[in-house]
């Protein structure tokens, strides 16, 4: 009955998109993120253009203190567009924005960290850092979000080996939610580079990148907007907890590939080892970035196992997917590349895990 009355709803919803809609009357939908620093939010604004830029956007404002962002006595907190994108949902030329949230004094929200990734990406811009994040998050069920979509009621599916990249409705769940989710990104202009199912039952990956400077963010916080919104279409929940699952079940993390130029030229290897030096030296600092909670999330994942590093210690080492830090075969073999960064927590804020990496590793903070 409830799959009936979901396609039954999509049926008429379809109907009333269908309608023409008058060029001089554009839908744009403001995205942000609220004060939990790992839910976002959103809602529509008519204008009479089609905007080709954010900056083209008015200015506008939300309450924040349904939002954790302030208080009710002085609740209007604005809404700045920053990245503009084409729509999925509705289509034609209706779009959707990426917002920093702003105080009444014209002072970023305590959850607003692109303000500051922003200033710091502008500092080292000769120097082109790149980034690609491996974003991993879990379907859950739609009637019973407590555990993952397709594990049965009461049980555990079979151990950790057949899931990964896996084929076949016995060992893949929620594939209609990935694809479709894929294509509303390609559609957004989200720069998605691909996505495969990840070693838990129920839990995907996709990633972003490469991006250069705050863009990384832009783009994965709103990759994450369409993965919920269209995970809703279909009545199903997604969790981007860091270990949704207790036991002998992989967590989710949100590893992070870096490069600067130096590294990605000829003998750029060297320039590599030097950056995950000083990241050896920061290891507690960017621990306590790499997650919301300042590493406590990241506590119950980064135990030595499940394909992780301890938290407590700092590992870096070729094809090691045990490290903190691996340096790729192939990019060991090139002598030039980049690195990835395994520490990240899959809802950690991505604009602090870029500007951590590069107060590190450009500016040697």
């Amino acid at each position: 009955m409830q799959t009936t009355s979901l396609v039954s709803n999509a049926t008429i919803l379809g109907k009333y998109l269908a309608l023409n809609q008058p060029k001089d009357k554009v839908q744009v939908m403001y995205v942000w993120i609220d004060g939990t620093g790992e839910h976002v939010r959103a809602k529509t604004k008519t204008v009479s253009f089609v905007p080709k830029q954010a900056e083209e956007l008015p200015i506008w404002n939300f309450d924040g203190s349904s939002t954790g962002q302030a208080e009710g006595s002085n609740a209007d907190v604005y809404l700045l567009p920053v990245q503009l994108y084409n729509d999925p949902f509705r289509g034609g030329d209706n779009k959707l924005v990426m917002c920093e949230t702003i105080r009444y004094n014209k002072n970023p929200t305590d959850s607003n960290h692109r303000h500051s990734c922003k200033l710091v990406m502008d500092m080292v811009q000769d120097q082109h850092p790149w980034f690609g994040i491996e974003q991993e998050y879990t379907l859950l069920d739609g009637n019973d979000r407590s555990k993952p979509l397709g594990w049965p009621t009461g049980g555990f599916p079979g151990p950790q080996g057949p899931y990964y990249c896996g084929v076949g409705a016995n060992r893949v769940f929620g594939r209609d939610v990935v694809e479709a989710h894929y294509r509303a990104c390609i559609y957004a202009g989200i720069n998605i580079a691909g996505e495969n199912a990840e070693v838990m039952p129920s839990q995907w990956e996709f990633q972003v990148g490469p991006c250069e400077g705050v863009t990384i963010g832009d783009d994965l916080w709103m990759a994450r907007f369409l993965l919920h919104r269209v995970a809703e279409d279909f009545h199903i929940g997604v969790t981007f907890d860091p270990k949704p699952i207790v036991g002998d079940w992989n967590g989710a993390g949100a590893h992070s590939n870096f490069s600067t130029q130096a590294m990605r030229e000829k003998g750029g290897l060297a320039e590599i080892e030097k950056a995950i030096e000083c990241l050896r030296k920061n290891h507690a600092k960017h621990i306590a970035k790499y997650d919301p909670r300042g590493g406590v999330d990241n506590a119950r994942r980064l135990t030595g196992r499940h394909e992780t590093s301890n938290i407590n210690t700092f590992a870096a080492g070729v094809a090691n997917r045990g490290a903190s830090v691996r340096i790729p075969r192939q990019v060991a073999d090139d002598g030039f590349g980049y690195f990835e960064d395994r520490r990240p927590s899959s809802n950690c804020d991505p604009y602090v895990v870029s500007e951590a990496l590069v107060r590190t590793c450009c500016l040697f903070e």
